[in-house]
This record gives C-alpha cells, sequence and structure tokens, in this order.
C-alpha cells in the first residue's frame, strides 16, 4: 500500500489517503513541489496556516541502494517567499517508505507547541510533548530517542524553528542517531515550527523491498546499480574524503568565500584541504572518523565525526559548505573553532550557510568584528536567549543586511550564497541566479562540466544540465553523490523505477522529471509574484573584481533570463 498522510495542525486531524493517479510517479522533489504548487495560495504567509510542509520520499526511497533514502521537505519559503525544495539525508525516508508512506502533508496551525507526530504500525497519533519546548536538536533527539528508541527514524527542529526565524532547518537522524543531517536550506523548520510540530517519529518497519512488484528483475538491477557505482574511480575518493574534497577546488579556483565574499583564498587555509583535514581525524582517533554512512546501505560513507584533541566528538558531520560559510568566509581558519560553531547552528537548527552569511554581514557591517570566533559564538547562542542580534541573524543574511544598511549582501531571491563565489565558479553563479530555488548550489552544481568555470562561455548550458539531472535524483530520493557515476546510465535508473513499480519507465521519463519539476517550481515563483528581474545576482559581483584572480561575474544576462526558454514553450 501507497498512501499520503495529510495530517491538520488546525483539527489535529489524521487522514490516510489513496495517493492519487496524477502522483503515482512522483517522488521527492517532483512530489513537494507538486503538491505546493496545486494547493498552497502562492501569496500567502509562509510561517500562516494556508502554507504546507510536505515532506516526501523518493520515488526509489525504499529500494536499499547505494545513496537511496533522501528526503525531501518543501513549502513556500519564508526565507525566499518562493517555492522551496530542501534535501536531506538521514534514515527518515527510508523509514517513511517502508510504511508504504510517500509523503507526509502538514497543514494548519495548532495554538499548542512541542507537539510530536507519532508514526507506527499500529496507529498515528499526534501528542504534547512540553518538556521538549526550546530544547536543543541534540538533547530533543536523546529525549525522543529514550522514548522510542535509536532505531526510529525522527525529524525535529531546535529552538530556531520553535521562534520561526527565516533560517530555521528540519534535522533528521543518520545511521549513527546523531541529528544533524539537515533539510538546510529555505527556512523550512520555522514552517513546521509556526504549525506547532517539534518533531515526527517513525517506527521502524520491514516493509521493502519485498513491496517491488518484479522481484529477480529489481534484484539483478540493484545489482548492477551497485557495480557501476564501486567501479567508478570517484567513488574511493568520495569514501575518502567526502564532501571537503570541495576545499581543493575552490582553493584552485580562487572561489573560496573569504570576509563576506571580498576574497575568493586567503593565507593559512592549506590546512583546510581534505588530505589534511581527514588526517587529523585519524590522528585524533577516539569517536572521529573520516567515513560513515548517513542513510542505511549506503556504500559511499561520504561523512565523517570530526573530534577534538582528546578524541572526543566535536560535530558530525563537517562538510565543505559549514567548514567554509562558518570559516574564512567570517575569518575564522581554526578547525576546532568552525566545527564548534557547527555543533552549535545543528542545536539550534539553523541552516549553517545562512547563518554563516549573516554573521559574514554582520561583520562587514562592523557590527561584529572578523576573526573574531569568541563574538561569533556569543551572537549565535543569542538565539537560544532571544537577544535581538541573534533574532537577526536567524532571520538570514538578507534581512540582516538590510537592518543593517549593508551595499554587499550575497544572496539571490532572499537566500544566501553558499561557498562558492560566483565570479569564479561561474556556472555555479548562473544556477544561483536562475533558479526558482534562489543561491543554492544544490540546485545545480556545475562542476563536472567540461567548461572553464572562471569563462563564461557554456556556463547557462551547463547549468541547465545540471539543474535538469539534479531534479531527477532529487525526485528519484538518491544522493548526488551518487550522480557522477551513474548519469551516463539512465537506462539503469529507469529500470530501477520499471521493476520496483512494475510500470512502463525510460528514460524519456526520467528527462520528462527534470523538466516538470523546473516548471512547476518556476509556475509557482510567477504567481507569488517573481520576474525576470529577479533572476540575477547582486550588483557587487558583477562590478567587484574579486582577488585573487580579479574575475567579475560576466555570463550574458539576457541569456540566463531565457535559460528555461525551451522547457516553458
Amino acid at each position: 500500500m501507497k498512501y499520503f498522510l495529510r495530517v491538520n495542525l488546525t483539527e489535529k486531524s489524521i487522514i490516510k489517503e489513496d495517493v492519487p493517479e496524477k502522483y503515482q510517479l512522483y517522488g521527492g522533489r517532483l512530489l513537494t513541489s507538486s503538491l505546493i504548487n496545486d494547493e498552497v495560495d502562492p501569496l500567502c504567509d509562509p510561517i500562516g496556516p494556508d502554507n504546507k510542509l510536505v515532506l516526501a520520499a523518493g520515488l526509489l526511497g525504499g529500494v536499499n541502494i547505494a545513496g537511496s533514502g533522501r528526503l525531501s521537505a518543501g513549502a513556500k519559503s519564508p526565507l525566499t517567499g518562493g517555492i522551496k525544495e530542501s534535501n536531506a539525508g538521514g534514515t527518515f525516508a527510508r523509514r517513511m517508505s517502508n510504511h508504504g508512506l510517500r509523503a507526509i502533508i502538514l497543514e494548519g496551525k495548532s495554538t499548542e507547541q512541542n507537539l510530536v507526530l507519532e508514526i507506527r504500525k499500529d496507529g498515528i497519533t499526534l501528542n504534547n510533548y512540553p518538556d521538549l519546548k526550546m530544547k536543543g536538536v541534540y538533547d530533543c533527539t536523546l529525549i525522543l530517542q529514550k522514548q522510542y528508541g535509536t532505531d526510529w527514524g525522527i525529524c525535529l527542529i531546535g529552538p530556531a524553528g520553535e521562534m520561526r526565524l527565516a533560517s530555521a532547518c528540519i534535522n533528521n537522524v543518520d545511521t549513527k542517531g546523531i541529528p544533524s543531517r539537515v533539510n538546510g536550506r529555505g527556512g523550512l523548520g520555522s514552517v513546521m515550527g509556526s504549525k506547532g510540530l517539534k518533531a515526527i517519529v517513525v517506527e521502524p518497519s520491514p516493509g521493502t523491498p519485498s513491496q517491488a512488484k518484479k522481484q529477480k528483475e529489481i534484484k539483478e538491477v540493484i545489482k548492477e546499480f551497485t557495480e557501476i557505482i564501486q567501479k567508478h574511480p570517484m567513488t574511493p575518493i568520495y569514501q575518502r574524503y567526502g564532501t571537503i574534497l570541495m576545499t581543493q577546488h575552490a582553493l584552485r579556483l580562487g572561489s573560496m568565500p573569504c570576509y563576506n565574499f571580498r576574497q575568493g583564498s586567503m593565507p593559512n587555509t592549506e590546512h583546510l584541504k581534505a588530505e589534511n583535514l581527514t588526517k587529523v581525524i585519524e590522528d585524533r582517533g577516539g569517536e572521529g572518523t573520516p567515513t560513515h554512512g548517513c542513510i542505511p546501505g549506503c556504500i559511499m560513507k561520504c561523512s565523517n565525526i570530526y573530534p577534538d584533541k582528546d578524541g572526543k566528538s566535536l560535530v558530525a558531520p563537517l562538510e565543505y559548505e559549514n567548514l567554509i560559510m562558518l570559516g574564512p568566509n567570517i575569518g575564522i581558519t581554526d578547525v576546532d573553532q568552525i566545527a564548534a560553531l557547527n555543533y552549535i547552528a545543528n542545536d539550534l537548527g539553523v541552516d549553517t550557510i545562512e547563518i554563516g552569511a549573516a554573521l559574514g554581514v554582520a561583520m562587514d557591517c562592523g557590527v561584529l568584528n572578523f576573526n573574531d570566533y569568541e563574538q561569533a559564538r556569543s551572537a549565535m547562542e543569542g538565539i537560544y536567549q532571544g537577544t535581538v542580534l541573534g533574532r537577526l541573524l536567524g532571520q538570514g543574511a538578507y534581512m540582516t543586511g538590510k537592518i543593517l544598511g549593508a551595499t554587499r549582501i550575497p544572496v539571490v531571491k532572499g537566500q544566501s550564497m553558499a561557498a562558492y563565489d560566483p565570479r569564479t565558479f561561474k556556472g555555479i553563479g548562473v544556477t544561483y541566479a536562475t533558479s526558482p530555488m534562489g543561491a543554492d548550489h544544490t540546485a545545480g552544481h556545475t562542476l563536472r562540466f567540461p567548461v572553464d568555470h572562471h569563462q563564461a562561455e557554456g556556463q547557462i548550458e551547463a547549468s541547465l544540465n545540471a539543474q535538469k539531472d539534479i531534479n531527477v535524483y532529487d525526485s528519484l530520493g538518491l544522493c548526488n553523490f551518487t550522480l557522477p557515476q551513474t548519469i551516463a546510465k539512465p537506462e539503469v535508473l529507469a529500470a530501477l523505477v520499471s521493476n520496483y513499480y512494475d510500470v512502463d519507465f525510460d528514460t524519456s521519463d526520467l528527462r520528462n522529471i527534470g523538466t516538470e519539476v523546473i516548471r512547476t517550481e518556476y509556475t509557482f515563483n510567477r504567481r507569488a509574484g517573481f520576474t525576470n528581474n529577479d533572476d540575477c545576482l547582486p550588483d557587487f559581483m558583477l562590478n567587484e573584481p574579486l582577488p585573487p584572480t580579479n574575475k567579475v561575474f560576466d555570463v550574458n544576462l539576457a541569456g540566463m533570463k531565457n535559460i528555461y526558454k525551451d522547457i516553458l514553450k
């Protein structure tokens, strides 16, 4: 059985619905964005009762293959005012899929707070847990794991979500029970908090893959898919270094944001390279490890646990974006300090990218000092106390900049850029500008495309292809770390869907997913009032050369604004 779970927080009603015909082969991002476009008024208040939060597993969420089990969260974003899908690893989507649960649709708004939606094999209930009020993510997770067990799927918000701050995220537990797999971008934790919901817990269930229609065929395709990944030369590199491998590319391109995107590199950052950080993790030992999987059955194992000098965990994982946005972007290069800020962000339930960008803007305005770890830590901890500065930073880089009178705010559609400066990584700049998501590197990463990242030529096409590709993987529920290995074998992806659901599904259907996501999200944003004038980068990136390369963003703006012309015909 495949079903939707519709939970109205105003009425405290819980209804199971058969998956409508339209959505039978919709999953992940295509499903969340379609439901939001179909059911949400694009002019509604993002933290009002008319917005909805949709949590969806991918089409392959229940298939036990490498990288399968990503969770898509979708809503009208409090940060951008447009549509948002945010993607996370962890165990939650797999637990959903094992129940046959394709999507959880949260609507309305409770007058209570700290509600927990409990999904068991024998029933679904809403319970109020007042002891969880304003608890940090880590303490809240321990309480829930003591109540339900460490193998339950858990997604939850921290104090930032309860305070409805626009940078609030949704945290999920990974295979080690650590609540730091995050639906980070877009402020969707504030939507969850606005509805009075603190957490959702899902009981483990055997479920899939026995639900597959064609058992023999699906096993054969799973074997082929696994072999493709295992034999690919990038796999052992990902397994060894994970996302911090991006540090090398950022340093090579001069695209590492430093001092609020004023520089593309800075002194004393060689130790941030992946091989150096991996050595530190291994040398310190203890609880640290350079590799572990966040999703059940993952063979990529691109996550890490970063330990302190005594081998105790400081944070898990320390990702590239966190390392840079809470590090060089605010002038800090001490990795232990960066890891400590990362832990605080996770516990607060704020997007590390957005809070790092907000800190950078505040420092650029002279409210805080660059290179000052103690100031940054104190400012972030102000969110716990509800200080004015803490709340301001928690509303994200755009609001921080506007209130402080900043002229250099690295955002698109209200959302901060990630740890790649588009002046020297131009394809990702096209993605930042054109995606309905706002400045989001996960909406279309162009590193693997054969273009000169410093030059304008070819970047629009690279970004468009990257956006379509990632739309497919987000909708299937596959980690994008499986994309470089498997993108050249779309027939294998199609065969997984075809055999799992016993339907005719081929590579043209995959391509349709890639374009349908764009059409759906573009349509919502236009109905919300966005125009082509919103599809651009901040002026300072068009005019201010970025040291040390002294590049500006010079991709043809008219071409960018017409990037979707063939899709939207």
